[in-house]
């Protein structure tokens, strides 16, 4: 049931993320079209392309800690027992959900601190700005709880018991050879 509904808000959050991308590609295109041809532009569109690229990482994020994406080499505990990468899964579960805490403890206080100051261009609390931190900080805590009361029921499987995800690239000694 978690894992569904996480399923699916990291699904919306995909789609986020393309319709951003694709807003970003549309207001940078269009003001580059209207400042060189028409020697005008659209006033927000610098301003808003930042903050959807900072909100696009953001959530790109979240999703890649769900799919266990982020880099990372396997190299040392893929050769441990299942013991040994069941406590190395859980150690750095506990640690990034402290990390997940600091940032989310520091973006609270960006938070309440710009939320009166407004944007140049937009004229939009800073806080909104600030508030990705935010958003990150409480999916990537659910995210991480969800996949430690897993680890803990011992609903992992073996091969979720290592924190990366493999390359999906066929190995070079697979590759054809370059005629």
């Amino acid at each position: 049931m978690v894992r569904k509904v996480i399923n699916s808000y990291c699904q919306l959050l995909s789609w986020l993320m393309a319709a951003s991308l694709a807003l970003m590609v549309v207001l940078v295109f269009t003001n580059v079209v209207l400042r060189y041809a028409f020697n005008s532009g659209i006033a927000v569109s610098e301003e808003l392309s930042r903050w959807l690229f900072v909100w696009l990482t953001f959530l790109g994020a979240i999703v890649a800690l769900h799919e266990r994406a982020h880099l990372g080499t396997d190299m040392l505990v893929a050769r441990l027992p299942v013991l040994g990468k069941k406590i190395c899964l859980g150690l750095g579960h506990v640690l990034m959900l402290f990390i997940c805490w600091l940032l989310f403890r520091g973006t609270l206080d960006q938070v309440k601190i710009n939320w009166d100051s407004t944007s140049a261009a937009m004229e939009v609390s800073m806080a909104l700005f600030y508030g990705c931190g935010l958003v990150f900080a409480v999916s990537g805590a659910l995210i991480l709880l969800s996949d430690l009361w897993r680890l803990l029921t011992g609903q992992l499987t073996s091969e979720e018991l290592v924190g990366i995800r493999e390359n999906e690239e066929v190995p070079h000694e697979e590759q054809p050879l370059a005629r």
